[in-house]
C-alpha cells in the first residue's frame, strides 16, 4: 500500500483522507481512505462510481459527509479508469470491475483500527449494479446502498431511440473485431447530448457531467469516452436475476424520472430484495449527485446506515 497526502477535514467530528493503493489481480486501483477522527473501530463503506464515471466526479462529497458521521471510506478508481493503473484505458470490462469491487471490499477488510466485520457496499447507477451482484454472493456484508442502480441490461439497453442502438451496436462490432486484431479500442463517448452517438444520451447526461466535473471539465472532458465494445455487454448484464439471494440491509434509491435506469424496472428488482429499503425522489438519473436533491439523498443514506450499522464510540 501507499500512502500520503494526509490532509484535515471539517466536519462535525473531522477526518484524514490518505491516497492509498490496492492489488486487484496484479492491477493497482487507486483509493481514497478517509477515517472520521477519534472514533473507535468505524464500520467501512467501499464506494465506486457508475459507467465510465471516476471517483472524481463527486464521490468526495459523499465520502465526507460519511466520514463526518463517523466512518471509514474506501474509494476508488476501476483498472483502467481515473489514478488506478491499467491498460488499456478506459475500456469498461464488467467481470474486472466486478473483481476491483472484490478486492476494493478485501482492502477493507484489512483496514487497521476500523471494524472490519461491517463493512458497507455503496455503489451508483452501474456501480450500483455491481454493489447488488456482490452482495448478492458476499453474504457477510454489513448492509448495501445503491444509487440510482443499473438492474436490468435489456431494459437500460434498450430504452434508447432503434437508430442509436443500431448505431453502438455498430461501434462495438467494429471495436471488438479490432480488439481481436489487437488494435487500440475503437470509442464512443460516454455521455453525450440527445441525438449524439453516446452511451447515455439522456436530457440530464451531458449538462449534468460538465457540472459534476466542475472546475476540472476541461481536464476531464477528454476522458469522456469508452471502448465501444461495452454496448455489446451491456444487453446481457442483469444485477436484478440475482437480488433475491442479497441478505443485508439495502437501501435502493430510484429516480422517478430516470431514463437511463428506468423507474418501473428499477422499482421492480427492488422489491424482490427481502431485505430492501426503497426511497424514491422526484429527479433524473444523473441528479442525486448535485442540490437540490443531494442533500435529502445523503441523508437517507446516513439515517439508513445509522438504523443498520450504527457507528458506535465518538469522540464526544
Amino acid at each position: 500500500m501507499i500512502f500520503n497526502d494526509v490532509w484535515e477535514g471539517r466536519g462535525m467530528t473531522g477526518y484524514t483522507r490518505e491516497d492509498v493503493t490496492f492489488d486487484s489481480q496484479g492491477t493497482a486501483c487507486a483509493a481514497w481512505l478517509y477515517r472520521p477522527t477519534g472514533a473507535k473501530n468505524p464500520p467501512v463503506i467501499v464506494m465506486a462510481h457508475g459507467f465510465a464515471a471516476i471517483r472524481a466526479l463527486r464521490l468526495d462529497a459523499y465520502a465526507a459527509r460519511f466520514a463526518d458521521a463517523g466512518y471509514a471510506v474506501v474509494v476508488f478508481d476501476y483498472r483502467g479508469w481515473g489514478d488506478s493503473a491499467g491498460e488499456p484505458r478506459r475500456v469498461l470490462d464488467i467481470r474486472a470491475q466486478q473483481l476491483d469491487w472484490r478486492a476494493g471490499v478485501a482492502f477493507a477488510r484489512s483496514i487497521e483500527g476500523a471494524d472490519t466485520s461491517r463493512v458497507v457496499l455503496w455503489g451508483s447507477s452501474f456501480g450500483g449494479g455491481h454493489a447488488l451482484h456482490l452482495a448478492a454472493e458476499d453474504h457477510a456484508v454489513a448492509a448495501v446502498i445503491a444509487q440510482v442502480p443499473h438492474v436490468s441490461g435489456p431494459a437500460s439497453a434498450f430504452s434508447r431511440s432503434p437508430s442509436l442502438v443500431a448505431r453502438l451496436i455498430a461501434a462495438g462490432v467494429r471495436d471488438q473485431i479490432g480488439a481481436i486484431a489487437g488494435r487500440q479500442p475503437y470509442r464512443v463517448a460516454a455521455v453525450g447530448y440527445p441525438g449524439d452517438v453516446a452511451m447515455m444520451t439522456s436530457p440530464d447526461a451531458a449538462p449534468m457531467a460538465a457540472r459534476l466535473a466542475g472546475d476540472r471539465y476541461e481536464e476531464l472532458l477528454p476522458e469522456n469516452d469508452v471502448a465501444a465494445r461495452i454496448a455489446l455487454r451491456v444487453p446481457f448484464y442483469s444485477p436484478d436475476r440475482r437480488v433475491h439471494n442479497i441478505t443485508a440491509p439495502t437501501l435502493v434509491q430510484i429516480a422517478e424520472r430516470d431514463s437511463v435506469t428506468p423507474y418501473h424496472v428499477a422499482l421492480k428488482a427492488a422489491r424482490r430484495i427481502a431485505t430492501g429499503e426503497i426511497r424514491t425522489y422526484d429527479c433524473q438519473h444523473f441528479e442525486p449527485y448535485l442540490e437540490p436533491h443531494f442533500d435529502t439523498i445523503v441523508a437517507d443514506q446516513i439515517a439508513f446506515l445509522g438504523t443498520h450499522v450504527p457507528t458506535g464510540s465518538l469522540p464526544g
